[in-house]
């Protein structure tokens, strides 16, 4: 990875894309450290130590640690996953959108992703009132300022305007940059709370021995290698070229094979279930807790990462988002139609349609094991977490994922855009 890194600094070009994401990073970084007006710091505080082991902590994960400090990125990127994943899901739902995505080419995917920015800014909204209700009920809000409609608009439209600035930051990685813009500030947000995270973790063992903290670096450290092992881990479906006569020269009759990656939908089931499962609970929390009653079960049993209904929901939704990532950006009857325009074919199976029953069944099995794997590294720190009492792991699974998932993505961009140089080289 290292060595990835330093060969792509040394092209001018790599190099620039690479300053270019490291600023825009850093831009992120600053932001996330500039506060909101009218918040009570102290009160903020407050408020926060009792939501820790909450839902939000898992945005204040996200976010860097912006959430719990009520600056500008407070919300973060979290409304732009949210949207993604509407338009999305509409766009397989209503025919007059899935028309224009699949036939209107870029123009059609441009028009998306403009409907996708306006909905971020009325999810922002959302959460952008829901928060300030909190910060409200909270008495966090300045009390010269509480019952100030001035206030109030200048706190939401800071919220908005911060989740609108980090959106178009992503999309600037993306286009300008190395690597998927949306993945890398994710991945920021979480490395920036390793070390407040590693003071919790040593201040919760403080009674171990010195054995006891071995132990756990050593399942930490393993759980790594096995993401990085299973990230790598694919199907190789053999693919036969038939022979052709062209002019006076022969085409063909070579061997090669098609792999099928166990985990071909990446990091995304992830973000998006967390995105989803978060959403009820992020609502409730920002409004009054109830002291009793059925709204108080629901909150403490339902909605906490913590709880059985929870971490069954979640895993879930991994599943499900695998099978529907995977579905969106892997088309097995496309697949099979290149391979016959182009003389190969699966031995055994005859070109096109069979071909294309056969990629779909091995792609929904190797699917379900991927989403499966997905699903356990993310949901047993939570059952960990559940056992032991004082310790929060809840999202320990959840971020691991994203971040040794994100690094390995974005050193696979910066290997194949060195691969595609080298090759220009060669032919030039």
């Amino acid at each position: 990875m290292i060595e990835t890194i330093k060969n792509a600094w040394r092209i001018p070009e790599l190099r620039k894309k690479m300053i270019f994401t490291l600023v825009c990073l850093l831009i992120f970084r600053l932001g996330a450290a500039i506060p909101v007006p009218f918040i009570n710091r102290e009160l903020l505080e407050a408020i926060f130590g009792q939501y820790q082991n909450t839902v939000l902590g898992f945005m204040n994960a996200m976010s860097g640690g912006s959430f719990e400090q009520a600056n500008i990125f407070a919300l973060s990127i979290q409304p732009y996953i949210n949207a993604s994943i509407i338009m999305q899901l509409l766009a397989v739902a209503i025919p007059s959108l899935e028309r224009m995505v699949k036939e209107g080419g870029e123009e059609g995917k441009k028009k998306l992703a403009s409907l996708t920015r306006y909905a971020t800014i009325v999810i922002a909204l959302l959460q952008g009132f829901a928060y300030y209700t909190l910060l409200k009920n909270g008495g966090a809000i300045d009390s010269g300022s509480l019952n100030s409609t001035f206030a109030a608009f200048s706190i939401i439209l800071t919220f908005v305007a911060g989740s609108v600035f980090v959106m178009w930051l992503g999309e600037q990685i993306t286009e300008n940059g190395i690597g998927n813009g949306i993945s890398l500030i994710l991945f920021v947000g979480i490395v920036s709370r390793v070390y407040p995270a590693i003071e919790s973790l040593i201040g919760n063992y403080a009674n171990l021995h010195w054995y006891g903290i071995a132990a756990i670096l050593v399942v930490f450290l393993a759980v790594i290698a096995f993401i990085i092992f299973f990230d790598g881990a694919e199907r190789r479906l053999s693919i036969q070229y038939a022979k052709r006569v062209v002019g006076r020269k022969m085409y063909g009759g070579r061997s090669t094979h098609l792999p099928v990656k166990v985990n071909m939908s990446g990091v995304m089931p992830i973000i998006f279930a967390s995105s989803i499962a978060t959403f009820p609970a992020t609502i409730a929390a920002f409004f009054p807790k109830p002291e009793s009653g059925f709204w108080l079960w629901v909150q403490e049993n339902v909605f906490s990462p913590d709880s059985a209904v929870y971490a069954i929901a979640y895993l879930l939704l991994i599943i499900g988002f695998s099978y529907f990532y995977t579905a969106i950006q892997y088309n097995p009857v496309e697949i099979a139609n290149n391979l016959k325009n182009n003389g190969g074919f699966i031995p055994g199976f005859r070109p096109g349609r069979p071909t294309a029953e056969f990629i779909a069944k091995v792609m929904n099995k190797i699917t379900l094991f991927g989403a499966f794997f997905l699903g356990v590294v993310a949901v047993l720190p939570m059952i960990v977490s559940h056992a032991t009492p004082g310790i929060n792991l809840s999202i320990g699974g959840t971020s691991v994922i994203i971040v040794v998932g994100v690094a390995l993505e974005t050193v696979k961009q910066i290997e194949s855009q060195l691969m595609m140089r080298n090759y220009k080289g060669f032919l030039e």
